[in-house]
């Protein structure tokens, strides 16, 4: 079973919408997620319109591949290099550390996903 940052069981992220790399609602890698889509993100309107300032719209619906795109409040497999990106820029959304993979910590530190958790032990 895959761990999360704290050392515990990696915890489900969402499945309204259903996210992660594999699809399976858990921030779950692999060998093929060159992305490292490791970071249960909550969404905010500011990381929203950061994300799509730097190219990668989150919040625009696209139905030719089943995307009905990110609105605030929404919970998503964020990728670790543009979390610690979002973050050195202010805009990092908060995190659910339950559901964050323990992978992400070669990208972002705990100390700053602490600092933005919804749930910080």
């Amino acid at each position: 079973m895959a761990k999360n940052v704290l050392g515990g069981e990696l915890a489900d992220c969402s499945r309204d919408p259903m996210t992660g790399y594999y699809r399976d609602g858990c921030c779950n890698t692999g060998t093929g997620d060159t992305g490292v889509h490791t970071v249960c993100a909550v969404m905010t309107a500011e990381f929203l319109a950061y994300s799509a300032s730097v190219g990668n719209d989150l919040a625009t619906p696209m139905p030719e591949f089943g995307f009905a795109g990110l609105s605030p409040g929404d919970q998503w497999c964020l990728c670790a290099p543009r979390w610690q990106e979002a973050l050195e820029a202010g805009a990092a959304p908060k995190v659910v550390l339950a559901a964050t993979h323990i992978l992400t910590l070669e990208w972002c530190g705990l100390a700053d996903l602490t600092a933005h958790a919804v749930d910080a032990p």
